[in-house]
């Protein structure tokens, strides 16, 4: 089911498996200008045709896999039975919706900023992803990534203390449920709702598209609520509402895997910078779905330079990794099972001291946690 030549995979040595030891620091790192001149320049020139196409294709086969579980449920008697099938493939898709709604938020979907907000909207709005507001919130991201002290989520808290928790375990079970809580409450202690048009970060300038985004989820909302009167609430959860949850679980498991890693480091701010912060990002490959979710799991280059399309992720990725091998970050362990122990850890060992400057995980117990100073 790849969708384009672009994302071919590359070719990864296997002695890179779990490539994320510290980067070199007896050399000065490049700049980003020095990392930018050793990639395509095509690679930041996206074009309308090719991004609409994977809009295009991508909802024929979101349509497609509905219609074809419509026939199978009425033509068999248990056909009830490829639900779960279909929920995996179904959230799968919306997962490749989000990130073609990623790419409208980041600009690198096309030169034009209104074609932008309106697909990414649609997009966005389809699976119960507020656009606009997120789009905001994900940006300071890109702007503070792996910053103790200003990133958005996943980030280690300062002053807590480890306490073992039910809600720790129906995390790790239902992960989904995290992307809905973030949404709405933020990440502890950084809190923001992404449903309030008054969040500073919201107000003022960007008053205008957070607004007719909110109208816009307010509207899917309402056709949801026709659906269910007329089709019943069982048909929406079946065919809608749980491939959401699916793609909801995709969100908090790639979001966390991209910059939660052994030895991956987080730095307090006066340790940060830009160059840093973005080299401490982890490639990592989602095996048979890698590229239906448009290789996002290709995400130094992306954190490195936002402007670069996904369908030139890999292309640009193979460049980089030849020019500067030293800082690159590959773990190809299988996600789930990185998502299992890295969970673990990082609920363990995400509780750090005020005074930290640097901070990694560690594979042993939390009180050989490593820190500098």
């Amino acid at each position: 089911m790849g969708k384009g030549e672009h994302n071919t995979r590359i070719g990864v040595n296997l002695n890179q498996n779990l490539n994320t030891a510290p980067l070199p620091t007896q050399h000065r790192l490049p700049t980003l200008s020095e990392i930018k001149v050793k990639l395509p320049a095509h690679c930041f020139r996206p074009t309308v045709v090719q991004s609409m196409s994977y809009v295009i294709k991508d909802i024929i086969f979101v349509v497609a896999a509905g219609l074809l579980m419509y026939q199978i449920e009425n033509l068999f008697k248990y056909g009830f039975l490829f639900f779960p099938i279909y929920w995996y493939i179904q959230g799968t898709l919306y997962t490749s919706l989000f990130v073609l709604g990623h790419d409208c938020g980041h600009g690198s979907f096309s030169f034009y900023p209104l074609l932008n907000d309106i697909v990414g909207t649609i997009l966005h709005t389809w699976i119960l992803a507020p656009y606009y507001t997120w789009k905001l919130t994900h940006n300071k991201h890109h702007k503070n990534t792996n910053n103790i002290d200003k990133d958005e989520v996943f980030y280690p808290q300062r002053g807590e203390t480890y306490r073992p928790s039910f809600k720790d375990d129906l995390l790790f079970w239902l992960p989904g449920l995290g992307w809905f809580y973030y949404l709405l409450c933020g990440y502890s202690p950084r809190s923001i709702n992404h449903f309030n048009p008054f969040e500073a970060l919201f107000y003022n300038k960007n008053s205008v598209g957070v607004c007719l985004s909110l109208v816009s989820y307010i509207g899917m909302c309402y056709l949801m609520y026709a659906y269910a009167i007329s089709f019943g609430v069982i048909n929406l959860l079946t065919y809608h509402l749980i491939p959401v949850f699916i793609f909801a679980c995709y969100m908090v498991i790639i979001t966390m895997l991209h910059h939660t890693e052994i030895d991956v480091p987080w730095y307090g701010d006066s340790e940060w910078n830009n160059v840093k912060g973005q080299l401490s990002t982890v490639d990592r490959d989602y095996g048979h779905v890698h590229s239906i979710i448009h290789s996002i799991g290709t995400h130094q280059i992306h954190h490195l330079f936002t402007k670069v399309p996904h369908y030139y992720l890999e292309e640009a990725t193979e460049h980089f990794r030849k020019a500067f091998p030293d800082l690159v970050r590959i773990n190809e362990e299988s996600v789930l099972a990185s998502f299992a122990r890295m969970f673990r850890i990082f609920m363990k060992q995400r509780a750090i001291e005020q005074d930290v400057r640097v901070f990694t995980y560690s594979p042993d117990k939390t009180d050989n946690k490593k820190k500098t100073s």
